[in-house]
C-alpha cells in the first residue's frame, strides 16, 4: 500500500500565460534546462555540481545529458556532504568561477548553512566589496507521496533572514528561465527555490537568452475586491481560487512576487489601494515565514490602505506528516484560499 494517495505532480500541463509574446510552449523543467545550457555555452566559467546531476534522470530532467555536452569537469556528481559542497563552490566563486550547486531537497540545505550564511553571504561585506561571490544554489521543495517531516520542508522564510542573500521563487516556465539566467550572471549568492509540482507546468518561453530583474513582481490576474499575494507553487492555487471566487461575484487580484528577497513592495501597495483587502499564501509554515514578512511590510508602510485584517494561508506550524490523511489536512490549496477569502468578504 502506498504511503499516500496524493498525486506526485498534480498540476501536470497547468498553463499560465506570461508576459512573453513567444508562441513556443515548454515545461518548467525544460525552461530550467535551457537556462543552464545557454548559460554554460555563453560562459565557460559556469559549472554545475550536486547530487545526481549526471544521473540519467538529470534532477527531474533539468540537467539531463549536460555532462555529455560540457564534460565531467563542468557537470559532475558529488557525495552527500552539503556543508562541504557549499564551501567548495563558495571558494570557486571567490576565485572567479560561477558555480551552480544543486541541493535536490531543501531540507538538506539546512546542513550547509554555516558555509552559506557565515561565509558566502558575508564575504563581500567583510572584504569591503573587493570580493564577489557569484554563486547559485538551486534547491527543491518537495510535497506529497509520504515524504514526511525530513524530506518535504519549505524553509525559504528562514533564509529571508540572511543578509547578502537573494532569493528567487519562480512559478512559471518563463520566470524559471529568466530568473535563473539573472541568478547566474549576478555577482551575489542567490538561492533559487523550485517546487517539484511545478516541473511539468507549461508556459510561453523564448528560445533566446533573456533575464528578469529581481524585485519585480507580476499581476497574474486583475481584480478589484481582494488582493492575493502568492509565492512559488501557491500562485497556481491562487489562480484556481480566483477563478472559483469569480462565480461568487468576487474579483480577486493575484500577484506573483517572483522573488522574495528583494520583495516588490510597490506592486502590493498599488493593488491594495484598489482592493483594501490582503491575503498572502506561501508554501512554508505560518510563523516567521514569507507571509509573515509581507504582512509586516504592509502593516508598517501601507496600513492606511487596509479595510480588513491581513489574512494568511500557509502550512500549519508542525512537522510535515507522512500519513495520507494528515497530508491532505496539512497542505493548503485553492479551496483553503477560497474559503478564507469568503470569510474576509463578510
Amino acid at each position: 500500500m502506498p504511503w499516500t494517495t496524493i498525486e506526485v505532480e498534480k498540476q501536470d500541463k497547468f498553463y499560465i500565460k506570461d508576459d512573453s509574446n513567444e508562441s513556443r510552449i515548454i515545461s518548467y523543467k525544460d525552461a530550467i534546462y535551457e537556462a543552464l545550457d545557454q548559460s554554460m555555452a555563453r560562459d565557460s566559467r559556469v559549472f554545475i555540481m550536486g547530487e545526481g546531476v549526471d544521473d540519467p534522470a538529470g534532477v527531474f530532467g533539468t540537467t539531463k545529458d549536460l555532462h555529455k555536452k560540457y564534460g565531467a569537469d563542468r557537470v559532475f556528481d558529488t557525495p552527500i556532504a552539503e556543508n562541504s559542497l557549499t564551501g567548495m563552490v563558495t571558494g570557486a566563486a571567490m576565485a572567479g568561477l560561477r558555480p551552480i550547486l544543486i541541493h535536490s531537497r531543501m531540507d538538506f540545505l539546512i546542513i550547509s548553512l554555516d558555509q552559506l550564511v557565515n561565509h558566502a553571504c558575508k564575504w563581500c561585506y567583510m572584504f569591503g566589496g573587493k570580493v564577489k561571490i557569484p554563486l547559485v544554489v538551486r534547491t527543491i521543495s518537495a510535497r506529497g507521496w509520504g515524504s514526511g517531516a525530513q524530506h518535504s520542508q519549505c524553509v525559504q522564510g528562514m533564509m529571508m533572514n540572511v543578509p547578502g542573500l537573494k532569493i528567487a521563487a519562480p512559478a512559471t516556465p518563463y520566470d524559471a528561465k529568466g530568473l535563473l539566467i539573472s541568478s547566474i550572471i549576478d555577482n551575489n549568492p542567490v538561492l533559487f527555490v523550485e517546487h517539484r509540482w511545478l516541473y511539468k507546468t507549461m508556459g510561453n518561453v523564448p528560445d533566446n537568452l533573456y533575464s528578469i530583474p529581481f524585485g519585480k513582481g507580476m499581476v497574474r490576474r486583475k481584480g478589484t475586491d481582494v488582493t492575493i499575494v502568492a509565492v512559488s507553487y501557491m500562485v497556481i492555487e491562487a489562480l484556481k481560487a480566483a477563478e472559483k471566487l469569480q462565480s461568487e461575484n468576487i474579483s480577486a487580484e493575484v500577484i506573483d512576487l517572483r522573488t522574495i528577497k528583494p520583495i516588490d513592495e510597490d506592486i502590493i501597495f498599488d493593488s491594495l489601494a484598489k482592493t483594501g483587502k490582503l491575503l498572502i499564501t506561501d508554501t512554508g509554515c505560518k510563523t516567521g515565514g514569507v507571509a509573515s514578512e509581507i504582512a509586516a511590510i504592509v502593516a508598517e508602510k501601507a496600513f492606511h490602505l487596509l479595510k480588513k485584517p491581513i489574512e494568511r494561508v500557509c502550512c500549519p506550524d508542525g512537522p510535515t506528516p507522512a500519513s495520507d490523511v494528515l497530508e491532505k489536512a496539512y497542505y493548503q490549496d485553492s479551496e483553503s484560499i477560497f474559503k478564507k477569502v469568503l470569510e474576509m468578504m463578510k
